[in-house]
Formats: structure tokens, sequence, C-alpha cells
């Protein structure tokens, strides 16, 4: 099952001591329940992808409290963070992210192997469920980029985690392709159950989420605010 997340007053500022500096979350204070998909919608530039990477860990916030499975994320290391996400975490980014270098099969498996959880059948069965099955020695430059995503979709989900951070992952996509890959994800999740935070400037995305949150200026504001 997915992992809950609380926050707390979190904030965030960019900008050197003595320096300017700019605000980007302002005291944000938000709850997330094991196995929801919450959508964060706003703007670029409202703080989605700053909001994601401090989820991540990747970014620590300034102040504030957050809470990953009842345990406070601002004082572990960054070894301890790095081991949490290779454990429990899995991403989607825009730009999909994947190894030039390494085939199709290689690219998503590489999580699990990481984790010391490879197994062949499970990334041959996911590629087949993301419709991928005859693509596994396929390198990224020899798809397109909708079959890039879907790679993307089963390597943040090889290794079952529990929290599964999307950032526009249908950004970069036409309208036909990214729905497809919305739909995929919507039977993965509720095969696995992870909690998933996507970010989104598009309503018609954030439909597929269960509750959507709306980022303004780092706060979050009713739908009618925006």
């Amino acid at each position: 099952m997915g992992i809950p997340i609380l926050c707390t007053d979190l904030e965030k500022t960019y900008g050197r001591p003595g320096g300017p500096t700019q605000s980007v979350l302002k005291k944000l204070s938000f709850s997330i329940e094991a196995g929801e998909w919450v959508v964060i919608m706003g703007d670029s530039g409202s703080g989605k992808s700053t909001l994601l990477n401090i989820l991540a860990g990747i970014d620590p916030y300034d102040s504030g409290e957050m809470l990953l499975d009842g345990r406070s994320w601002g004082p572990l290391n960054d070894e301890d963070k790095t081991l949490v996400r290779r454990r429990d975490m899995g991403f989607i980014f825009q730009n999909y992210n994947l190894f030039p270098f390494l085939s199709v099969y290689e690219n998503v498996a590489l999580p699990a192997r990481i984790n010391g959880r490879h197994d062949r059948e499970a990334v041959h069965s996911l590629l087949r469920e993301v419709g991928l099955g005859d693509k596994h020695a396929k390198f990224p430059a020899e798809l397109s980029g909708g079959e890039q995503q879907r790679v993307a979709v089963a390597r943040a989900l090889i290794h079952r985690p529990r929290l599964l951070l999307a950032d526009e992952p249908t950004g970069a996509l036409d309208h036909l392709t990214g729905r497809k890959i919305l739909e995929l994800m919507t039977l993965l999740h509720k095969e696995f159950r992870p909690t998933i935070v996507m970010s989104t400037h598009s309503m018609d995305a954030a439909r597929y989420g269960t509750r959507i949150l709306h980022l303004r200026d780092g706060q979050f504001v009713p739908s009618s605010g925006l």
C-alpha cells in the first residue's frame, strides 16, 4: 500500500544570504492518504516541481515539517534519503530521463537491480503490461515519445514503490498519446496501489487523479482562485 504524507507549514526560499531571494513555497500545509492519486495543478513557476523535489528529498525545505509514513523527512541525512528513494519511490519525468545507452529492458530493470531484486520475468511481464513486450531489446532513440514514456512508467513501477512522483508526465506528448499514458497509469495504480503525486498544468490530465490541489505562487488556493 502507498505511503501517507503529512506536511505542515513547509517553506522554501531560493537565493543567497544577503542577496535577493525568492519565496517558492509559503507555509504549505496538506495531507495525502496512502494509495491516493493527488494532482498538484498550477502554472509554470507556481512551485509544483519544487514541491515534488522536496517530497523526493532532492531539495531540502527551509522550515516546517514533512512526515512520510509517519517519519520525519527533514532530519534524515543524504544517505538515508537515498535508501528511502531506492526502496520506496518511483519517478516519472516529463522528458523521460531514460539512459540512451541502455536497452528498454535494461532501463526498466535498473531500479530492481540497484535494490537487489532483479527478476527477469517480472521485467518482461511489466513490459507486456505497458505494451512493449516486443521492444525489450530496442534503445530509447528507436522509440516514439509515447513509447519512451511507457518505458519510464514501467521503470518507475518495477520495484513496486509505495510512492510514485510524476512531474508533468504528459507534458512532452501530444493529447492522444498523453491520454494513453494516463490510462496506463490508472490501470497500474489500481493494480499496485502506490500513493501518486502528479504535477500538471492540464485540466484534462488532472481529471485522472482522485483529488486536485491548486497551487499558485507557492500556496494552495480554491479552484475558483486560479
